[in-house]
C-alpha cells in the first residue's frame, strides 16, 4: 500500500468515525432515542462513569448497560416512565483520535461537552468529557462495541435521565 492510500484510509476512517458521533449527537439532542441503540451492536456495552473512578481503575459508573437490549430497556424508561421537568440537550463533540487495531477493530476517543436548556430558562453545561470507544464495522456501517462515557463534572446537575 502506497502512502497516499494509507493516508486516504486513514482520513476515511477518520471521517466515518466522526460521521457516526455527529449521527449519534443528532439522535440524543432531537429525542430519537428509540434511534440510540441501534448505534451498538447487539452484544455492545455503555458505560458513563466519573473520571476518578476511570483513573483509578475502579468499576463504579452512574450507568452500565451491557447490551443492546439494556440499552431498549432504558430508552422505555426515559420516554415512559420518568417525569422530569423539560429540557433540551445539546452536544458538542470534537473530531475524534483514531486508532484502527491489526484485528479490524478500531479505539477512538472524542472529546464531548453537554449542554442543557430549560425552555424559558438559561443554557448550562450539563457534563463534560470523553468518549472512550471500541468500533466495528459492519454491513450496515460502523457501530460500537462499547462506549465508555468518562465525564470530568464533579458534579451531575439533578438526576442523569438521558445517555450522554
Amino acid at each position: 500500500m502506497s502512502a497516499q492510500t494509507g493516508a486516504l484510509e486513514r482520513l476515511t476512517l477518520q471521517l466515518e468515525v466522526d460521521q457516526l458521533n455527529a449521527a449519534y449527537a443528532a439522535a440524543l439532542d432531537e429525542k430519537r432515542f428509540g434511534d440510540w441503540p441501534e448505534f451498538f451492536l447487539e452484544d455492545a456495552s455503555y458505560k458513563v462513569q466519573a473520571r476518578e473512578n476511570f483513573d483509578r481503575g475502579l468499576p463504579l459508573a452512574l450507568i452500565a448497560l451491557e447490551s443492546r437490549g439494556m440499552m431498549k430497556d432504558r430508552v422505555y424508561g426515559v420516554t415512559q416512565t420518568i417525569y422530569h421537568a423539560p429540557y433540551y440537550t445539546r452536544h458538542v463533540v470534537s473530531p475524534a483520535q483514531v486508532w484502527p487495531q491489526e484485528d479490524g477493530q478500531i479505539r477512538a476517543q472524542a472529546n464531548y461537552a453537554v449542554y442543557r436548556t430549560r425552555p424559558g430558562d438559561a443554557s448550562e453545561v450539563y457534563n463534560v468529557g470523553r468518549y472512550v470507544d471500541e468500533i466495528e464495522r459492519t454491513p450496515d456501517g460502523l457501530k460500537l462495541r462499547s462506549r465508555l462515557c468518562v465525564y470530568d463534572s464533579e458534579m451531575v446537575l439533578n438526576s442523569l435521565i438521558y445517555p450522554i
